[in-house]
């Protein structure tokens, strides 16, 4: 008898052994194509993704190449507000003629602000990272900036941003303006720029920010009442195109061409990469889906 519920159990245990493996061979088998997974052709001439969770590289295309990073730069004018010590996101900034005649001068991207309005500190991030507001970024490196004139104050909060960038440990990254159009020295890579925006991504107020689609702000006029602003559209279309996108930043430029700093979490993961110079708004985003497909793909 104890010789039979042995020889049983051994019947059971080698068909338990047979079917685990037969089951760990199909494993393989549907995770194989995971592992061998064809890397993307992009359209741009820089691009990088990785791993949010732990920074592992996922994919690279001239990783390491410093470019004109356009609007994309404000990702760190974000950041550095965003960091700053007992930060009020409430505290009102009264809108200057310098920041208007700015945008006007250099043909920028706006987020419309009206001088002699009062405007958040949270409102001006919005109208930073939808629109692209460059009046935006200039009233919040005024603002955020140390000094005695408009100029000084300016330059501090540049210097802030450099700070952050050597911070993060990124050598290939300098930036001489506070929203992208630079003076010949604003530039970044495909893989510090994602590092920039994966730190930035730690703060939640950022995380809302950019995953927003569309945003209404309501400021207060010279005279104390309120005035409904025209909504600020979030420019990232990947929002609106591919499931799971979180984020984070558009940009643009003679010498930049077509950016894009993206982000998406699918199944618990997330991937964060940068396309830099690509060919055209659609193009840019084709590129950032592909790269975000391979990043999912790679992950399993």
């Amino acid at each position: 008898m104890i010789t039979g519920i042995k020889g049983i159990r051994l019947r059971r245990a080698t068909a338990v052994a047979v079917t685990s493996g037969a089951l760990l061979a199909t494993g393989a088998l549907t995770a194989a194509p995971a592992q061998a997974v064809t890397a993307p052709s992009i359209v741009a001439k820089g691009g990088f993704v990785m791993n949010n969770a732990n920074a592992a590289t996922l994919y690279g295309k001239a990783a390491d190449t410093r470019r004109s990073t356009g609007s994309t730069t404000k990702i760190m004018t974000a950041k550095v507000v965003l960091a700053q010590s007992n930060l009020n996101l409430d505290a009102k900034v009264t809108i200057q003629k310098a920041y208007s005649d700015y945008v006007v001068k250099n043909n920028a991207s706006q987020a419309h602000l009206i001088v002699g309005d009062k405007v958040t500190v949270r409102q001006l991030l919005y109208g930073l990272m939808l629109p692209s507001g460059c009046d935006a970024a200039y009233a919040l490196a005024d603002k955020f900036g140390s000094g005695s004139t408009r100029a000084a104050r300016v330059k501090s909060f540049i210097g802030k941003m450099n700070t952050a960038a050597k911070n993060l440990g990124l050598k290939n990254t300098h930036f001489d303006s506070f929203d992208g159009i630079g003076n010949g020295s604003n530039y970044s890579t495909p893989r510090d720029l994602t590092k920039i925006a994966s730190s930035a991504m730690k703060s939640a107020t950022f995380r809302t920010i950019v995953k927003t689609k569309s945003y209404t702000a309501k400021t207060v006029t010279k005279t104390g009442s309120t005035r409904t602003m025209n909504p600020w559209k979030n420019t990232n279309g990947l929002l609106s195109s591919y499931s799971g996108t979180i984020g984070v930043k558009t940009g643009s430029g003679p010498e930049a061409k077509y950016c894009l700093v993206f982000a998406a979490t699918r199944n618990g993961k997330t991937v964060i990469g940068t396309v830099l110079a690509s060919s055209s708004i659609a193009q840019r985003e084709t590129d950032a889906k592909k790269l975000l497909n391979y990043g999912f793909a790679k992950l399993g």
